[in-house]
């Protein structure tokens, strides 16, 4: 699903950054009345991602603009592939050029290593999950590519889901100096669960086994893994399965130095999310080029 209001009023944004009051080169060059045909153009290989931004990108501009897509998100493209064609006002086409080839660039890439990922793992019972390791601004879109590439979303923000992290704890130590340092876990996981809302889910990081099963014994609904080995994710998993009903339900999420060459290890562990921020912080963009035919 596409928050369509939301990336509408960021597409917004960017194409009033890019053109400002007036593009002066294409007012200036251009007569309103010349009409053209032309290609959006591939020259990468990847997964595409964004056909749908195109839409929105010229339907802000100028809803004149005819659009015919010859490609679908999700597609694998190669170099030389036309994923879109054009055809319409001259002016409208140009001033919408750069930031649709942008989008394009930027979800493809996106969705294009989601999916190396995904495919690592293909054979074990897990997710790949986003962050909020973001561009500013454009998490809608990101998050949208990742779906495109096959992986799932975590929390949207700092609204939608409690994730009690490292800093949290440290923070609640100074408050409360005399509480053992796995004890402020279980009373920062049932303060949580008395003050959100009910289907509100807890998640905690923990990084060594202590905190683990302090998080585990709490009533987390999440636990993150973090930056922990291999082997000891392994026990992570195996004292979760032997619990008791309930603590088996508990969702154990890998996380931290993650990366191609490992990922399908850490899914033997058993976990069942592994978050990877380079889907989004490091995605190298796809290159797209828009060609007047």
């Amino acid at each position: 699903m596409l928050e369509k209001d939301k990336v509408i009023d960021f597409i917004k944004s960017a194409l009033r950054e890019d053109i400002g009051k007036i593009d002066i080169t294409t007012t200036f060059l251009i007569p309103s009345t010349l009409r053209i045909k032309a290609d959006i153009v591939s020259k990468s290989s990847g997964t595409l991602a964004g056909l749908s931004f195109v839409e929105i990108v010229y339907g802000i501009l100028d809803s004149g603009v005819r659009i015919k897509f010859n490609s679908q998100d999700g597609d694998s493209i190669e170099p030389g592939k036309a994923v879109c064609y054009l055809e319409g006002p001259a002016t409208s086409i140009l001033k919408g050029e750069r930031v649709v080839l942008n989008l394009l660039s930027r979800s493809s890439g996106i969705a294009t290593i989601t999916k190396k990922f995904v495919g690592k793992v293909k054979k074990y019972n897990v997710d790949i999950m986003d962050t909020r390791k973001t561009t500013p601004n454009m998490r809608y879109i990101e998050r949208y590519a990742v779906r495109v590439g096959g992986g799932k979303n975590h929390r949207f923000g700092l609204f939608d889901q409690v994730l009690i992290k490292d800093n949290h704890l440290a923070a609640l130590r100074e408050l409360k100096p005399n509480l053992k340092e796995v004890s402020i876990i279980n009373d920062s996981v049932h303060t949580a669960k008395k003050r959100a809302q009910k289907n509100v889910k807890i998640e905690v990081e923990v990084k060594n086994i202590a905190e683990f099963e302090e998080a585990l014994s709490a009533g987390a609904d999440i636990i993150m893994l973090d930056n922990m080995s291999i082997e000891t994710i392994k026990e992570a998993v195996k004292i979760r399965n032997a619990s008791d009903t309930k603590a088996r339900q508990v969702k154990l999420e890998a996380s931290g130095g993650i990366n191609l060459e490992n990922v399908e290890e850490y899914a033997k562990t058993g976990v069942d999310r592994i978050s990877v921020g380079a889907l989004t912080h490091s995605a190298s963009s796809l290159d797209f080029s828009l060609e007047v035919i």
